[in-house]
């Protein structure tokens, strides 16, 4: 028995772990606790997951470009722990599958199905969104979004956010609170906002007082700089006190790539290498 057209609900979302977390909380029959759901109408095929990346790297291209899936892969191998062919066979497949998701997305818009697009204000998920918009100013669909907010009170406890990663699947519902329509002038909006970003094609983007800017690779340089010493320490344990103590919704690959080309420029030195490259024991030169 097919499900009836009015209940279904399009989530967009940026990353692959909150794209899970949200197939999780995707449910038929939902329950109520004090007149609140505890997960959200509708099914895990609704789900789209447009991990693009699009905070990093070049953007001139479209954004399923042989390029982009390239990057996507090169990132994304830059934290492997093990040579496990298979798995690296998986990587490459990313791109591809990214693109399959925009061409469903496409495919539910043409079927007027309405969208809600999950975003915060880690890069990633900003330029996500932006560039979302830029396709759905063609299209008169129902559009909402849920903002994610800083932080919420849970039981007398403030609990941070950075990005939709963090949020476990049975608390998504929660936010639905915080869901409201966009307009199609706000679509066309932050479209003219992507194709700005589009024409300046910078290697990399960041959010500045709550603003997406076009940056120089280095911008984050200074946070490896800051944690790095004379004192031999292993990657894996640098990055992830980066990643801990700066938490700004950037991956722990694009830490990787900047250590790698520092080594490659001699700034930084291999004390004990490893061929897991998040096991090398490293240092700078001062």
């Amino acid at each position: 028995m097919g499900k009836d057209k009015e209940q279904i609900m399009v989530e967009i979302l940026f990353g692959e772990s909150s794209a899970g977390s949200m197939k999780a909380a995707k449910c038929e029959n939902v329950e109520y606790k004090n007149g609140q759901p505890l997960w959200i109408q509708g099914s895990s095929d609704e789900v789209i997951c447009l991990g693009f990346m699009l905070d990093m790297g070049y953007i001139g291209e479209v954004v399923d470009s042989q390029y982009r899936k390239d990057f996507i892969y090169s990132m994304y191998a830059k934290n492997q722990w093990e040579q496990d062919e298979e798995y690296d066979n998986e990587l490459k497949k990313l791109g591809d599958v990214y693109a399959g998701e925009l061409v469903r997305l496409i495919r539910f818009l043409e079927g007027g199905e309405p969208v809600r697009i999950w975003y915060s204000d880690a890069p990633y998920s900003r330029c996500g969104f932006y560039h979302v918009c830029s396709i759905l100013k063609n299209y008169p669909n129902e559009v909402t979004v849920v903002t994610q907010p800083e932080h919420v009170v849970k039981k007398n406890v403030i609990v941070s956010y950075h990005s939709w990663n963090e949020v476990a699947a049975e608390e998504f519902a929660g936010f639905l609170g915080n869901e409201r329509k966009l307009t199609s002038d706000e679509i066309r909006m932050y479209a003219e906002m992507w194709g700005e970003l589009v024409l300046e094609n910078a290697p990399l983007r960041a959010v500045v007082n709550g603003t997406v800017l076009s940056v120089s690779e280095d911008f984050y340089d200074f946070i490896i700089w800051n944690r790095l010493t004379e004192k031999p320490v292993k990657e894996c344990r640098l990055i992830g006190d980066i990643l801990g103590q700066v938490p700004i919704g950037i991956g722990d690959w694009w830490y990787a790539a900047r250590i790698e080309h520092f080594i490659r420029q001699g700034k930084i030195k291999v004390v004990e290498d490893s061929e897991k490259k998040y096991a090398r024991l490293i240092k700078g030169y001062l």
